[in-house]
């Protein structure tokens, strides 16, 4: 008998990135998780956008953080065009907009190297599966003084990943901004702002951690933080991400 299990079909994404972080009343995240994931996601990418994953911050009970991706800035448009002047927006919207104290927190992003977007499921469920065992995801944000291509990325990629590697990173996607206009105003974005954005997957939180453990005591880390320091605005920002039920980064 043939065992072999068939691969789920992949694809990557995307070259245009929308990293969002809500603010939200209290107790209300799985309020809005509940419309999102149950009506905002095939309603979205049937406009022609791909909802790359939904998370609840795991530091942050009353934050929601979510990426979208897009083919390009003019597919951009025509896609949020049509979602928010669109029947499911216009019937949900009341329910997820009560539910936020902010929604303009944005990150306008692109791929910063060959093949550092996302590969994700080309179809996702249509249930509502338990979480257990989806893993957890690593967000870490640095907000630089200039464009990451002026430099940093090359000491991102020379200097300071191998030291992440050795630690147990596993890095799924690194995305820089992406500076031209915003053409749909409808919806702000973070102007003005030069950031690089790794995005790491780990099997467990317990594994996360074993991770941030080894890399605050690895004394090269150390030996490199005044030269990295160099470079930002402000301190490292590191968010741990739970997936929802139906997020395609699991």
């Amino acid at each position: 008998m043939d065992n072999k299990i068939e691969k789920e079909p992949k694809s990557r994404y995307s070259p245009v990135i929308e990293l969002r972080r809500y603010k939200l009343h209290p107790n209300k995240r799985d309020e809005l998780i509940d419309v999102f994931d149950r009506h905002f996601l095939e309603g979205q990418e049937s406009c022609g956008m791909k909802i790359i994953g939904q998370f609840r911050d795991l530091d942050d009970p009353d934050a929601f953080v979510w990426l979208r991706g897009f083919d390009n800035m003019r597919a951009r448009h025509e896609a949020l065009s049509a979602f928010y002047d669109g029947p499911v927006w216009n019937e949900h919207r009341d329910a997820a907009n009560t539910t936020m104290i902010d929604s303009d927190d944005v990150l306008l992003l692109r791929p910063a190297i060959a093949k550092s977007d996302f590969e994700l499921p080309v179809s996702r469920t249509t249930d509502h599966p338990n979480i257990s065992g989806s893993g957890t995801f690593q967000i870490t944000t640095y907000k630089l003084k200039a464009p990451a291509e002026d430099g940093f990325l090359d000491f991102h990629e020379t200097v300071v990943a191998p030291i992440l590697n050795i630690a147990g990173d596993k890095r799924i996607a690194l995305l820089t901004s992406e500076h031209r206009e915003n053409t749909f105003t409808r919806l702000p974005v973070r102007l003005g702002e030069n950031v690089l954005v790794s995005v790491s997957r780990f099997d467990s939180a317990a594994e996360q951690n074993e991770f941030n453990h080894k890399l605050a005591n690895s004394q090269v880390f150390t030996g490199v933080q005044t030269e990295l320091a160099a470079w930002l605005t402000r301190p490292i920002v590191n968010a741990s991400m739970e997936p929802t039920s139906r997020s395609l980064l699991k």
